[in-house]
């Protein structure tokens, strides 16, 4: 993958603000065989590690959830060798007990998204990668202790249920996902947590809740898209301090997390994936 010799460790999938205070921070640009990211790339080091930056949305937040291209995103970061992905996000809630403000470090996602090209391995090698435990254990626990180690309520756990976006739920739908026991609502972390994980790259998302979901709570008023942006324009320093605090912590052996040795038994063919196997399929050869 060509990008090497540029190349980063971990990255954060997010907005500007993680990376505009920084000092040294090389803009470039990555193109793949999915077309191109939503922006540039922007390396840095942070805590002695190498790191890309990608504005999930574009640096001027110009694409909609629907629109992005997460398979160029993500095969963007592959091809500056990065093994381990923070994916922070803003989020709605679904349960009275995730307020306004709080964190949460989500071990489950389901997809409610529809139409969103979601994977790398259209054929013709049949490839079936599990999505039990989809975010990284070790990333979840590091996270959760940083947040709190910045004194931010934290939720140790959560199910995203990830929706098609423009549009926020119905009340209707509100209800049924609230009913369901899922905590969280967001519109980007399917495909592009499921994406990290088919090129074998660790991820561990961070929801800052930024409002309740529309069925939640009776008679309260119906999230809107300026009530979002105010909360999470409020938080933006808290996220973007935990998640560079957590970039320091992250281990000093990002192969030891087993993301890319999960793909070794996912042919569909019986055989397994060969690291030569994978090496091809990155490379596009």
């Amino acid at each position: 993958m060509g990008h090497a010799a540029a190349g980063a460790e971990i990255g954060v999938i997010g907005g500007s603000g993680f990376y505009s205070l920084l000092e040294d921070v090389h803009e470039i640009k990555v193109d793949t065989p999915y077309g191109p990211p939503s922006d540039s790339l922007f390396l840095a080091e942070v805590g002695g590690r190498r790191v890309a930056f990608l504005p999930r949305h574009g640096r001027r937040h110009t694409i909609p959830p629907h629109a992005i291209n997460y398979r160029a995103n993500v095969w963007a970061m592959g091809s500056l060798g990065v093994k381990a992905v923070i994916s922070p996000c803003a989020a709605g809630s679904l349960q009275v007990a995730v307020k306004p403000g709080d964190f949460v470090v989500c071990d489950q996602f389901v997809d409610r998204t529809s139409g969103r090209p979601h994977t790398f391995y259209d054929g013709p090698i049949v490839t079936h990668l599990s999505s039990a435990e989809i975010y990284d254990p070790v990333l979840r626990d590091l996270a959760i202790t940083t947040i709190r180690d910045h004194g931010i309520e934290v939720h140790e756990r959560g199910t995203v249920v990830v929706i098609e976006g423009p549009r926020f739920s119905t009340r209707a739908e509100s209800r049924w996902f609230s009913d369901a026991g899922w905590e969280v609502i967001n519109m980007t972390q399917y495909p592009e947590a499921w994406l990290c994980r088919e090129l074998g790259m660790a991820v561990v998302n961070i929801s800052l809740i930024t409002d309740y979901d529309a069925g939640v709570i009776e008679g309260t008023e119906a999230v809107d898209a300026l009530t979002v942006l105010e909360v999470f324009q409020q938080n933006a320093a808290r996220i973007r301090d935990v998640v560079l605090d957590l970039i320091g912590r992250f281990p000093g052996d990002l192969d030891a997390l087993g993301a890319r040795d999960a793909l070794a038994p996912t042919r569909g063919d019986g055989h397994a994936t060969s690291s030569e196997d994978i090496r091809l399929f990155e490379t596009g050869l």
